[in-house]
């Protein structure tokens, strides 16, 4: 399975967002990556650059490279709608961040790793797919088997978050994927405006 698998601080350092979690190095270091540190007199970057830093970033947060993006970019441009919420929402619908946002596992890279392990069951059906598109009404449960592991366990004790577009019960740890979430309810930083006229160059 390709995935992203260089150094995560430095990519978390250039956005200045801890986009794959916690992270010390940002917490000490909040500016860019580089020998010259955070004085290095840097000139105005072109609206190009703007827009490419604005994909990349919605990259590396959901965890996909780039062919996959851009095929997700095509169907969202192809759908009724606006553009950039559609894209955000085919991102937010992925299993993977799906199990990342239930609280099953901590980041969204160990929840990608659950389901291809097959730990995650998708309507009561092995999924060990990380890119599976939810639809509303789904169920997204761990696997009888896998309900002790530690990493689990430890990931849903320690998360206290909830989305208007999720439900979850702890005991059973299983979830439903309850609709498509608006903009307005995604909480990450990412101006899906520049990505749309990116690709529409």
């Amino acid at each position: 399975m390709a995935r992203y698998r260089g150094p995560k601080s430095k990519v978390a350092r250039r956005f200045k967002e801890p986009i794959f979690g916690a992270d010390k190095a940002l917490d000490k270091k909040n500016y860019g990556p580089g020998m010259h540190g955070p004085n290095k007199r840097r000139s105005k970057q072109s609206e190009y650059a703007v827009q490419l830093a604005e994909k990349q970033k919605a990259k590396y947060t959901y965890g996909i490279l780039e062919r996959q993006f851009s095929r997700m970019f095509d169907h969202a441009s192809r759908a009724k709608g606006i553009t950039g919420e559609i894209l955000l929402q085919k991102c937010e619908s992925r299993l993977d961040n799906t199990v990342f946002r239930l609280g099953i596992a901590p980041t969204r890279r160990a929840a990608r790793q659950l389901v291809t392990h097959r730990h995650i069951l998708v309507n009561d059906e092995k999924v060990n797919i990380p890119s599976y598109e939810l639809k509303p009404g789904d169920v997204v449960s761990v696997r009888e088997k896998s309900k002790s592991l530690e990493a689990i366990t430890e990931a849903v004790a320690s998360n206290s978050k909830s989305y208007a577009w999720l439900e979850f019960d702890k005991v059973e740890l299983k979830g439903k994927f309850l609709n498509v979430p608006v903009r307005e309810e995604i909480p990450e930083n990412i101006k899906e405006q520049l990505i749309v006229e990116l690709y529409s160059k």
